[in-house]
């Protein structure tokens, strides 16, 4: 048979099955994880604990008159709901997923850096701009709730880290599951854990909607810049 006359390739390989593409994937991102463990199980619990430190010594010790937030429709329309609590505290194993797939060292340097900067650029605003949400009569004995008010007190509102953190790991995470060809559903669950997140820290009452609004603007100043570009966005490790 003359070469001009074969079939294309795409026909003589027929596509994997929809459970040879799961175990691809299922691969993929288990070689992710496995890649620089201990970097990454010491550099995350490093990053939490130096930014408790701060975040609290702030805290307790504003560096000024404390600026209460304004209260809008939206906080008003957005009631208290108690079981909220529990995608606010998800927010600590989301932060962790984009690192921990993250491949090389590199790779993790260049996300630390940015996410660092993300979070002392938000600890300024607390430094220099104390804030505080305003006090609410809410109460509940949903378990939990009264330790999140008695340790995370109604200050450090503005900008909220919770959303900007949130959103910028929502980001990567995106990025991450577009690269190791995560199907539509996966990146749909990502966007909806991030919505219940953000959503969240108005239903704790834990921020008001100008410091959510105030977290993803902080997000989006370092997020997009951060996200790599080039050959490093094809999931190569470098």
């Amino acid at each position: 048979m003359p070469a001009s006359d074969k079939p294309p390739a795409s026909v003589l390989l027929p596509a994997p099955s929809g459970s040879a593409a799961a175990d691809g994937f299922v691969q993929r991102i288990a070689q992710r994880m496995r890649a620089r463990f201990w970097l990454k199980a010491v550099g995350i619990t490093a990053y939490m604990w130096l930014f408790f430190v701060a975040y609290f010594h702030l805290l307790r010790q504003p560096n000024g008159p404390v600026t209460t937030m304004p209260v809008t429709a939206i906080d008003q329309w957005v009631g208290f709901v108690p079981w909220a609590l529990w995608p606010y505290f998800s927010l600590w194993l989301y932060v962790s997923l984009p690192p921990g797939l993250l491949a090389s060292t590199r790779e993790l340097l260049r996300y630390g850096l940015w996410v660092g900067g993300l979070l002392i650029a938000g600890l300024a605003c607390f430094r220099w701009w104390p804030s505080a949400v305003p006090h609410l009569p809410v109460h509940s004995d949903f378990p939990g709730y009264g330790l999140l008010r008695g340790v995370d007190a109604a200050g450090n509102a503005c900008p909220s880290l919770h959303v900007a953190s949130a959103t910028f790991s929502a980001m990567w995470l995106d990025h991450l599951l577009r690269v190791t060809r995560a199907r539509t559903p996966l990146r749909l669950a990502n966007a909806f854990w991030y919505g219940l997140i953000v959503w969240s820290t108005l239903a704790t009452k834990q921020h008001v909607w100008w410091d959510a609004v105030a977290g993803v603007a902080l997000a989006l100043a370092f997020a997009p810049l951060s996200l790599p570009r080039g050959q490093s966005a094809t999931g190569r490790t470098i």
